[in-house]
C-alpha cells in the first residue's frame, strides 16, 4: 500500500469513527478482504474506537492491528452487560485473528445423564444437548471416576443401550443381563425396579453431580428414620448404606465452609503469550467443579480484560447462577445482580489461593507436555532463565567448564567440557596435560589450561564461549578472570559453583567481586548447572585415572631401544618379572626371543 493510499484509508476510517454513537455496544474491524479481524466491546463506542487512531498509541501490536483495518461496523446494545455478552458470542462465532484465542476443554470428558425414560449415566467427550444433561467438563479424570463409582454403588443405573419403553416392559420384550445377576442393575427393563424408584435415584444422582450432597444426605436421613419407624428395617438398612457412602465421599472432598454456598471463584495466571483462567464453583461448602481455560493472547490484553472474558465464558459454559464472584482484584464487569468480592482473609481468601494454585499447576502441566514434544523449547527456556539471572548480554548457548585432577601433584591433568544449548558437545571436549606447574597447585594449573585454551581459540579464530563456569568458588573465578580479562583482554562472563562444608554444591556465584545468585537448589536450572559440574569432574577424573594406569604399567623394558610390545610380553610371560630377566643368562634369553634382541637386552642390563 502506498503512502497516499494509506492516508486515504485512515481518513475514511476516521470519518466512520466520527459518526459512531456514544452508546454501549460491540465493534468489529474488517481487513481488505472483508474478514472480521477483531471484535471489541465498549460502554462508549465512539470514545473507545477513536482511541485506536490516536497518534500517541505506543503498543506495537495495536499499531499492527490498526494498519490492517479497512472497515468498521458496530452493534448498539442497551447495557454494558449486553455488550460483554455480545462480544463473547462474536469472538466464538468468527474467531478473529487479533482476539484472544480460547483453547477450550473439548478434549476433557463430561458426565452425561440421558433424557430417556430410564436415564443412563456415563462419561463422554462428545457434547450433544439433545441426548441429555451434561455435568463437567472434568479436568481431573480421577475426580470424575470417583463420582461415577459413587453413583454406580448408590443407585445402580442401567448400562445397556436399549431404548427401554413402557410398552416393551409390558410386552416382556427385554431380558435381564449379567449386570442384574451381579447386582449392578435393578432390572427396570423387566419390571424388577419400578419407574418411580428408578427416576427417584436418578434425581438424587443429579443432585450429587451438582454438588448438593447435603440436601441428598438430609433426604436420605429422613427416609431412613421413616422406614425405621414403620419397622421396615431391611429397607432402612439399604438407605443407611447409601447415606454412609455419600457421607464418606463428602468427608474426602474439599470442604471449605458450610456458610459458603453457590459462589464462583475465578483467578488468572499470566504469561507472555498465554493466560490461564481457573474457575472453581462452591456449593454447600464443598468444591464441586474446578476447570482451567487457556487463552492465547493476540494483542497486549490486560489481566482485567482477559478476566472479564473468562467470567462470561465460565458462567455460560457451566450455566452458573451464582450471585457472588470471588476475584483476585477489582474489575469493572457489568453483570447485573452479581457481587464482586476481593477477599483479604478468611475462607474466601483460602478459596482464591486454591484457585491460583490450580491455575499455576495447569500452566506447569501444559509446559511439561509441550516440552516433551519439543525438548529444545525447555532448553531455550532454561537458557533464558540463566541469562536473566546473570543479566547476560546474550543467550548462554555455549558454556564451558574446567576442572583439574592430580594426586599430590603427580600425573596432573585438566579437562574442559563444552555444552551447547545445555547439551554436552563431546566432540569439543579437551584434555590437557599440565606442563608448566610443579607440585599440587590448582590455581596455577587452572591458569595454564585457560591460557592455552583461549589463546589458541583466538589465534584460530574460533568462536569464544558465552559463559565460563568454574568448578569452585571465588578463588577459581579470580584466576580465570586474570587470564581471560587481564592477559587475553576478552570479555567472557565467568560464574562459579561453590560447595558447602559437606562438599555439596549449594551456591551459584557471579560477578567481580562475586555475589551469590538467588537460585533454589531444587530448581531445574540448578540441576542443569550441577550436571555440567558433574560432567567436567567425571571427564577430568577419567583422564587422570587412565594416565595414572599407563604410568603404573610402565617398566624398564619400555626404555630399551629396539624392544617392542611383543618382545616385552614374551619375556614377561617366561620370566614373570624384570628382576628375573636381569638375572637370567644370555642363553636363556636367546631361547625365548632370539640372538639379536637377546644381545640388546643382555648388554642393556650388564653394560
Amino acid at each position: 500500500m502506498s503512502k497516499e493510499e494509506n492516508e486515504a484509508r485512515l481518513k475514511r476510517l476516521k470519518q466512520i469513527v466520527s459518526a459512531l454513537p456514544e452508546k454501549p455496544g460491540s465493534y468489529q474491524y474488517y481487513d481488505a478482504e472483508g474478514t472480521i479481524i477483531y471484535v471489541g466491546k465498549a460502554k462508549n463506542l465512539k470514545a473507545r474506537v477513536s482511541s485506536y487512531f490516536h497518534t500517541e498509541v505506543d503498543r506495537f501490536k495495536t499499531k499492527v492491528l490498526v494498519s490492517k483495518i479497512h472497515d468498521i461496523s458496530y452493534t448498539v446494545v442497551n447495557t454494558e452487560e449486553d455488550a460483554l455478552l455480545l462480544e463473547n458470542s462474536l469472538i466464538k462465532k468468527y474467531n478473529p485473528r487479533y482476539n484472544v484465542l480460547l483453547k477450550d476443554g473439548k478434549t476433557y470428558p463430561s458426565i452425561c445423564v440421558t433424557n430417556e425414560l430410564f436415564p443412563r449415566i456415563f462419561k463422554t467427550r462428545t457434547i450433544n444437548k439433545k441426548w441429555g444433561t451434561y455435568y463437567g467438563p472434568y479436568s481431573h479424570i480421577g475426580s470424575m471416576n470417583v463420582v461415577l463409582d459413587l453413583i454406580k454403588k448408590l443407585y445402580h443405573p442401567r448400562t445397556c443401550r436399549f431404548p427401554v419403553t413402557k410398552e416393551g416392559i409390558d410386552n416382556k420384550k427385554y431380558q435381564v443381563c449379567l449386570e442384574y445377576h451381579i447386582k449392578n442393575c435393578g432390572g427396570p427393563c423387566v419390571g424388577k425396579q419400578s419407574l418411580e424408584d428408578y427416576q427417584k435415584n436418578i434425581m438424587q444422582a443429579r443432585e450429587i453431580l451438582k454438588g448438593n450432597t447435603r440436601e441428598v444426605l438430609r433426604s436420605l436421613r429422613q427416609e431412613m428414620e421413616r422406614l425405621a419407624e414403620e419397622l421396615r428395617f431391611e429397607e432402612a438398612q439399604e438407605v443407611k448404606r447409601r447415606y454412609m457412602l455419600i457421607d464418606s465421599f463428602v468427608s474426602k472432598s474439599e470442604v471449605v465452609s458450610h456458610t459458603i454456598n453457590n459462589v464462583d471463584v475465578i483467578t488468572i495466571t499470566n504469561d507472555e503469550k498465554v493466560a490461564f483462567i481457573n474457575y472453581i464453583h462452591v456449593s454447600n461448602g464443598s468444591i464441586n467443579q474446578s476447570f482451567t481455560f487457556e487463552y492465547k493472547k493476540r494483542l497486549d490484553e490486560t489481566p482485567e480484560e482477559l478476566l472479564a472474558l473468562g467470567i462470561v465464558e465460565m458462567r455460560e459454559r457451566f450455566q452458573s447462577t451464582a450471585k457472588e464472584i470471588v476475584l483476585p482484584f477489582e474489575i469493572d464487569v457489568p453483570l447485573e445482580g452479581i457481587t464482586i468480592t476481593v477477599p483479604q482473609r478468611g475462607d474466601k481468601k483460602t478459596l482464591l489461593e486454591l484457585s491460583e494454585m490450580n491455575g499455576k499447576q495447569y500452566k506447569m502441566d501444559r509446559l511439561k507436555q509441550t516440552e516433551k514434544l519439543n525438548p529444545e523449547q525447555k532448553q531455550t527456556r532454561l537458557m533464558k532463565e540463566l541469562q536473566e539471572k546473570l543479566h547476560l548480554k546474550k543467550l548462554p548457548y555455549q558454556i564451558e567448564c574446567f576442572d583439574n585432577s592430580n594426586i599430590s601433584g603427580t600425573d596432573a591433568v585438566a579437562g574442559c567440557v563444552v555444552f551447547k544449548g545445555l547439551k554436552p558437545s563431546k566432540q569439543d571436549y579437551k584434555r590437557y596435560n599440565i606442563k608448566t606447574v610443579e607440585g599440587p597447585d590448582d590455581y596455577a594449573s587452572m591458569k595454564e589450561v585457560v591460557r592455552r585454551r583461549y589463546s589458541r581459540m583466538l589465534e584460530e579464530g574460533e568462536p569464544l564461549p558465552d559463559l565460563i563456569i568454574t568448578d569452585g568458588g571465588k578463588g577459581q573465578m579470580e584466576v580465570v578472570r586474570q587470564v581471560v580479562e587481564d592477559e587475553l583482554h576478552v570479555d567472557i562472563p565467568i560464574a562459579g559453583l561453590a560447595k558447602d562444608n559437606r562438599h555439596r554444591t549449594n551456591e551459584l556465584l557471579f560477578g567481580f567481586p562475586p555475589i551469590v545468585i538467588g537460585l533454589k537448589t531444587d530448581s531445574e536450572l540448578f540441576h542443569v548447572l550441577t550436571r555440567i559440574q558433574d560432567e567436567v569432574h567425571r571427564f577430568a577424573i577419567t583422564f587422570h585415572r587412565n594416565k595414572r594406569s599407563k604410568h603404573q604399567l610402565h617398566s624398564e623394558l619400555d626404555d630399551i631401544k629396539g624392544v617392542g610390545p611383543k618382545t616385552k610380553d614374551a619375556l614377561l610371560k617366561e620370566f614373570k618379572s624384570v628382576k628375573r630377566i636381569k638375572e637370567a643368562a644370555l642363553q636363556e634369553i636367546i631361547s625365548v626371543i632370539g640372538t639379536a634382541k637377546a644381545n640388546i637386552i643382555y648388554n642393556h642390563f650388564h653394560s
